[in-house]
């Protein structure tokens, strides 16, 4: 029977805290300009009340005393007596329109601004992506596309999408997987970094624009050259192109292709599917890796249940056309799997 990893909600709890952290961090940057400001106002007012005090013969006890004292003025604290010059008693008054007018606005700034993350829904999606490594990019939210992610969610995948304009119910979707979806237009460099190209393992383009999906790509490894492109073109010739000069993989949009596009966003080299009978077949090779399930499995209880066919196995420098149902899986045998994209796709997450 094939088991599918589940995942719950305290699953996201350590990442939400480290993005919220990040949130945090790019806020106060943000509001780096008010504070120096206030700072400098209150520094430099304090120094002059403190000359100016000593000038008329009602001295403070040191500077760092007045710079005190102007600092609890701005929120209507005076740590001081009220004095009898006029110059110095405007400060009483002045001061506080200063926290007021300053700090006061900035704190309310920044606290409507953390608590209400949708008015910022680009910057905190971002905060979450930066929270990413080894991660996979989908850049096209659409219907291929949130198939393309469920698929890697099933798989235990980490994703974070890209989507100028995504519909309410996909974008809503996502995001109850934990799956970021920042929206941006990917063809702008800021949007790839705010997606973590650079940490990335993989990027999907799944737009429906060939020369768009391209012009991505080709930013994308110019930003992360080890990054592996999975591409969607329409244009067989094109694809075949493409895969030869810069070593993309290239797959066509069929309708079932969403699991086949998964799986090679995986690292498993897998063929775009040929209908058969009204059914989609697609072939796959994969390494039979530490840990997984179907080590020591023999071929027919992995054909028997997953329904597909392992037409190859190569072991030892050795390989085996149609290997016999008794012949059992080691760790780092190669072995070639015919099968539809769902069953390829359940292969290669017992396969992890």
């Amino acid at each position: 029977m094939v088991t599918k990893r589940k995942r719950h909600f305290s699953d996201f709890i350590p990442r939400n805290w480290r993005a919220t952290g990040r949130d945090l961090f790019l806020l106060l940057s943000e509001f780096r300009s008010p504070v120096l400001l206030f700072s400098l106002a209150i520094l430099g007012f304090g120094t002059f009340y403190y000359f100016a005090a000593a000038e008329f013969k009602e001295p403070v006890g040191s500077w760092v005393e007045s710079v005190y004292l102007m600092l609890t003025l701005t929120f209507l604290q005076p740590s001081g007596d009220f004095p009898t010059h006029p110059l110095l008693q405007f400060f009483f008054f002045f001061m506080p329109v200063i926290g007021v007018g300053t700090l006061a606005q900035g704190l309310a700034d920044f606290g409507i601004l953390i608590f209400n993350r949708r008015a910022r829904g680009k910057e905190w999606e971002m905060a979450v992506a930066s929270t990413f490594n080894n991660h996979t990019i989908l850049v096209g939210l659409g219907h291929l596309g949130f198939r393309v992610v469920s698929k890697l969610f099933e798989m235990g995948e980490s994703v974070v999408a890209i989507e100028l304009n995504p519909s309410a119910n996909l974008f809503t979707s996502a995001q109850k997987m934990g799956i970021p979806v920042i929206q941006d237009d990917a063809t702008h460099l800021s949007a790839l970094d705010g997606a973590g190209v650079s940490r990335a393992k993989t990027i999907i383009l799944c737009m429906q624009n060939d020369s768009v999906n391209l012009q991505v790509a080709l930013k994308a490894r110019s930003i992360n050259p080890d990054i592996q492109v999975v591409i969607r073109i329409f244009d067989e010739d094109f694809a075949r192109s493409l895969h030869d000069q810069f070593g993309f993989t290239a797959l066509s949009a069929t309708e079932m292709a969403a699991p086949v596009f998964a799986a090679a966003a995986a690292g498993v080299d897998v063929t775009n599917p040929i209908s058969v009978e009204g059914k989609q077949l697609s072939l796959a090779r994969l390494t039979i890796q530490k840990g997984s399930t179907l080590a020591g499995r023999t071929v027919g209880f992995v054909e028997d249940n997953y329904h597909l066919n392992i037409v190859f196995v190569r072991f030892d420098h050795r390989s085996e056309m149609h290997p016999t149902d008794s012949r059992i899986l080691a760790i780092g045998d190669i072995i070639a799997v015919l099968g539809g994209p769902e069953q390829l796709s359940h292969l290669l997450h017992d396969n992890e």
